[in-house]
């Protein structure tokens, strides 16, 4: 919708009520009676639209239209597939650590630091075998960096979905075990 199309579409509202899954558990992106296409030479502004817990910072406090608002929705929709259920918790507490400051890559939050990777995951589907925690990890980290409260910061859906797709095997390591990984971690550095 963003780089494919021309001109650009902006979707406005991506959660979980507007993802479709087909037969082949492929997902279809739906509802866009909130979309609107972005005008090179325009500012963009709109009304807010969107799903509550969804919409971009910056949307709802300047109501300025970019894909990137687009990009967050993702992010909080990836954490919400892992979580089990919408990530407003952890979203809140990460909120200093995604903060557009000079401190926002120290992880200086203390409960960042420790949350664990695995306690965030969805508890119905126990623990992940061995060859799926380095994806987890990746996923989750690739979803935090959607999540950055500088639009600027975050990757475009055309980067995340290069990244997605990447092979595991072309996927760098993290250098500690699966059960070892805090949030923390996974908020330092790019993916």
């Amino acid at each position: 919708m963003h780089h494919d199309c021309i001109p650009a579409i902006v979707h406005r509202d991506i959660s979980s009520n507007n993802v479709l899954l087909d037969l082949e558990y492929e997902a279809h992106v739906s509802d866009f009676g909130t979309a609107r296409i972005l005008k090179p030479d325009s500012s963009n502004w709109t009304s807010l639209a969107g799903t509550y817990g969804y919409v971009a910072p910056e949307l709802a406090y300047t109501m300025k239209v970019t894909e990137k608002c687009d990009v967050y929705s993702f992010g909080v929709l990836m954490l919400e597939v892992l979580h089990g259920r919408h990530p407003s918790e952890i979203i809140t507490l990460l909120s200093p650590e995604l903060l557009p400051t000079s401190s926002s890559t120290s992880t200086s939050n203390v409960s960042v630091k420790i949350i664990m990777l695995k306690d965030i995951l969805d508890e119905c589907l126990g623990e992940p075998m061995d060859v799926v925690k380095k994806e987890i990890m990746y996923f989750v980290k690739v979803g935090l960096s959607c999540l950055h409260g500088d639009p600027h910061n975050r990757p475009t859906m055309q980067e995340v979905s290069v990244e997605l797709s990447r092979s595991a095997l072309n996927r760098p390591s993290f250098g500690k075990p699966f059960e070892t990984v805090t949030l923390g971690d996974l908020l330092m550095g790019e993916f």
